[in-house]
C-alpha cells in the first residue's frame, strides 16, 4: 500500500502538469486576494481576515481536485495495469486508500502555501496580531475535511469512468451536486417542510459552519462518514474488477 501511495505521488510530480495545476490554484487565489484586478481583494476589503479565501476556495477545488483525480483509475484501465494491480497481495480497500491518500496529500501541498496569506494579514492589520487565529485554524480544518470528501468523490468517479475526460466531468458533477444541489433542492416549495434536513445532507451546510471557525462534532462526523462512504463505494467497484 505504501509503495502504491509513493508511486501515485511520484507520477503526479514526474510531469509539469502536477506543478502547473498547483501553481494555477495558488496564482488565482493570490490574484483574488491581493490584486487590484479583483473586487474582492483584501486591501480594498479593509478587514484583516481570510473570509474571502474560505468562500472562494471550495469553488476552485471543485475543478482542482477532479483534475488531479481523473487519471487515478482511468489510466490503470487504459494501460491495462489494473489487471496486474488487482492480482497483487493487496486488498481492494488498500488500493483505494493508497490512491485516496495520494490525492489528498497533493491537495494539502496546494493548501500549505496559503498559510503565507495568514502571516501577511497578521502583520498588515492596523494592529499587528489583531487576527482571529483560532477561527482561521478552524476554517482551515473545515477546508481540509472538504478536500478529503472531494478527493473521495473524485476517485470514485475515476473508478467508474472509461477515460479521463469522462472521469473529470463526472467528478465535477458529483462534487457540485453534493456542494450546491441539496441547498437548491431545499428551496423548492415541495420540500419546504424538510428544508433543513435536506440542507444538512449537502456539503455546504457543514462547510459554512466550519468556515466560520465553528468546529462542531456533528460536522466532523458528517465529513468523515460521507468520505468513508465514497471510499467504500470505490472499493466495491474495484472488488468487482477482481471478480
Amino acid at each position: 500500500m505504501i509503495a502504491l501511495f509513493r508511486k501515485e505521488i511520484s507520477v503526479f510530480f514526474s510531469t509539469l502538469i502536477g506543478y502547473l495545476i498547483i501553481g494555477i490554484f495558488l496564482l488565482i487565489n493570490s490574484i483574488l486576494l491581493w490584486s487590484d484586478l479583483s473586487d474582492m481583494n483584501i486591501l480594498s476589503y479593509g478587514y484583516a481576515d481570510m473570509d474571502i479565501f474560505f468562500i472562494t476556495a471550495p469553488l476552485f477545488f471543485l475543478l482542482f481536485i477532479p483534475a488531479i483525480s481523473m487519471r487515478v483509475f482511468t489510466e490503470e484501465y487504459s494501460s491495462g495495469t489494473i489487471e496486474t494491480l488487482i492480482t497483487k497481495p493487496i486488498t481492494s480497500l488498500q488500493i483505494v486508500i493508497a490512491k485516496f491518500l495520494a490525492v489528498f496529500v497533493l491537495v494539502i501541498f496546494a493548501i500549505l502555501p496559503t498559510l503565507i496569506y495568514v502571516a501577511s494579514i497578521y502583520y498588515l492589520g492596523e494592529n499587528v496580531g489583531n487576527l482571529d487565529l483560532a477561527g482561521i485554524m478552524g476554517s482551515y480544518l473545515g477546508l481540509i475535511f472538504l478536500c478529503a470528501l472531494f478527493s473521495a468523490i473524485s476517485i470514485y468517479a475515476s473508478s467508474l469512468a472509461i477515460n479521463q475526460i469522462i472521469s473529470f466531468a463526472f467528478a465535477i458533477l458529483l462534487c457540485t451536486l453534493f456542494y450546491f444541489g441539496f441547498d437548491i433542492l431545499s428551496e423548492l416549495s415541495f420540500f419546504q417542510n424538510f428544508d433543513l434536513f435536506i440542507q444538512q445532507i449537502g456539503i455546504s451546510f457543514h462547510y459554512e459552519m466550519m468556515s466560520k471557525g465553528l468546529v462542531k462534532l456533528s460536522d466532523i462526523i458528517y465529513f468523515v462518514s460521507v468520505t468513508t462512504l465514497f471510499i467504500k463505494l470505490t472499493e466495491l467497484v474495484i472488488t468487482e474488477k477482481k471478480a
